[in-house]
């Protein structure tokens, strides 16, 4: 089983890593877990002008490797197969195309870094399950 997971250094994604390691450890077979981690780049765009397309694209890199380091260590102590997606692009968009290619499903926290702090379940959650045609697991 293929198995995306949404990362964006939030505690609930954490847990959406963590509990990817518990569904891929109880099927038994091949498994491997993708981490995608994805910047909406379209704030960044007026910046552009002043340090360039490649100090946009290289400051969302290093912000990309942070939110990832603690999910990284997790599938390397529990010994999974994994490997990683960065992007940028609109989040939800490119975590559903991503998925409906070459995954088989999509776990994710139920909300991450957005700031809307009286939502029971985040916008991009909600997008990712109206637009993805695939199993989505929403993790607390």
């Amino acid at each position: 089983m293929k198995i995306l997971v949404a990362v964006d250094g939030s505690k609930s994604s954490l847990n959406a890593v963590k509990y990817a390691v518990k569904l891929a450890s109880n099927f038994r077979t091949e498994d491997r877990i993708t981490l995608i981690n994805v910047h909406d780049d379209q704030g960044f765009r007026h910046a552009q002008q002043f340090v360039g397309k490649e100090g946009i694209a290289d400051y969302l890199r290093e912000v990309s490797d942070k939110e990832i380091k603690a999910a990284l260590a997790v599938l390397v102590k529990a010994g999974v197969k994994h490997d990683s997606i960065i992007q940028t692009g609109h989040v939800a968009e490119v975590i559903s195309n991503a998925a409906n290619k070459k995954f088989d499903m999509v776990i994710m926290g139920s909300k991450g870094r957005s700031g809307l702090v009286d939502m029971l379940v985040g916008s991009v959650a909600q997008r990712v399950m109206a637009t993805c045609k695939k199993p989505v697991l929403l993790v607390k």
